[in-house]
């Protein structure tokens, strides 16, 4: 994949000379590589170009450039990656637009055909630092496309999920924050985890700019939430027993391993790592696996919950030695998808697991219309 190779930029202020109207509503410069998108109905005009949001109240706030990395769809489609609950701190600000918190800076990113359009809020100017920063994030150097049709050779089940799903990658994420957030995810559901994580980051962490209105914080430091009043302040915010866990951990590994030295599991052996992930407060084989693939660099390790536990049962048949989710049996799964799947079994069980969170979410939504309509139909009886 040329997950980078034409990437351009246009100036956000100032006279742009050479841009020409290339598509409905586009710019592109003279040499093919420089464009803005321009919908005034959800941008807001600032200087000679369009934000893809109004930004109030921060320094410099108005984006200083748009920039583009070339990503085919069949290596990323962001609607299925950002909603696929690896990450909880995007949101579609505005159809086919997603804005978040990536380290310590807020961006927007677009997906059109081959290229991946991005901005960045803030007094930064983004460039190829910026590029390097989500070309990490979405592990572009990955070509997923040669990875899907190793896993449809060796798994013919793959194949129709993969057909409807494609682009779905796994994110690397700062260590930190994905343990810290995953940690929240027990007994739990996407949309409620994600308002949690943002009541975290409210309470805890820096803000980093306002747009249209609403704030935008960094992810808590660890100091922070390992003071001795945060547990307390958690469970203020609705965490119940996951803030124990949260303060918890925040607190053993300020005090050990530091977030260095948790961002230095990424060169021990999965089976290590996941070990000393173990052995923090509130973190199970599921978060630590979790942990393991979307921030530790250990692509063949399979998070299992009830989802991926019914697949292994239901479609693949898989023979295992209890009729729970045990450790036992967390441990058979991985092993079985490893030995189908190969060394990128966690990525592949990505795509499965999107494809069933998107089931999921239809038969939600389906039976939610259903209700209104009967609830409408009784009232007319």
């Amino acid at each position: 994949m040329d997950g980078g190779a034409g990437q351009g930029a246009v100036e956000h202020c100032g006279t742009n000379g050479h841009l020409r109207a290339s598509s409905p509503g586009c710019a592109t410069g003279a040499d093919g590589r420089h464009g803005v998108r321009m919908q005034p109905s959800a941008y807001c005009l600032c200087g000679a170009t369009a934000a893809p949001m109004a930004l109030r109240d921060t320094p410099a706030a108005c984006p200083a450039l748009w920039r583009w990395l070339r990503c085919p769809p069949a290596e990323l489609r962001l609607d299925l990656v950002l909603a696929s609950g690896q990450a909880f701190r995007w949101r579609e600000s505005s159809p086919g637009a997603w804005t978040g918190v990536l380290g310590d800076r807020v961006w927007t990113l677009r997906q059109e055909r081959d290229r991946l359009w991005y901005t960045v809020y803030g007094k930064e100017t983004p460039g190829p630092e910026t590029d390097r920063i989500l070309r990490d994030y979405f592990q572009l150097d990955v070509g997923l496309a040669a990875l899907y049709r190793a896993w449809g050779a060796a798994d013919p089940l793959f194949c129709q999920p993969a057909t409807a799903f494609p682009g779905v990658r796994v994110l690397r994420q700062d260590p930190v924050e994905c343990l810290l957030s995953f940690i929240c995810t027990s007994n739990n559901h996407v949309a409620r985890i994600t308002t949690m994580i943002e009541r975290l980051c409210q309470a805890f962490g820096r803000q980093l700019c306002l747009l249209d209105e609403q704030p935008f914080h960094a992810f808590p430091s660890l100091a922070a939430l390992a003071g001795s009043e945060a547990e307390a302040k958690l469970r203020a915010l609705g965490f119940g027993y996951r803030a124990r866990f949260v303060s918890g951990t925040a607190r053993a590994i300020a005090e050990g391993m530091g977030a260095e030295g948790l961002c230095q599991l990424r060169a021990m052996p999965y089976a290590e790592a996941r070990r000393v992930l173990c052995a923090l407060p509130g973190v199970g084989a599921k978060v630590a696996d979790c942990v393991c693939l979307m921030a530790l660099d250990k692509a063949e390790a399979v998070p299992v919950d009830t989802h991926v536990w019914n697949i292994a049962r239901q479609r693949y048949g898989a023979a295992l030695g209890a009729r729970s989710l045990t450790a036992r049996v967390h441990q058979e799964i991985g092993d079985f998808f490893r030995e189908l799947w190969g060394p990128y079994a966690g990525w592949a069980q990505a795509v499965l697991f999107c494809a069933d969170l998107r089931k999921d979410r239809d038969s939600r939504s389906q039976a939610r219309k259903g209700h209104s309509q009967a609830s409408r139909g009784a009232g007319c009886s």
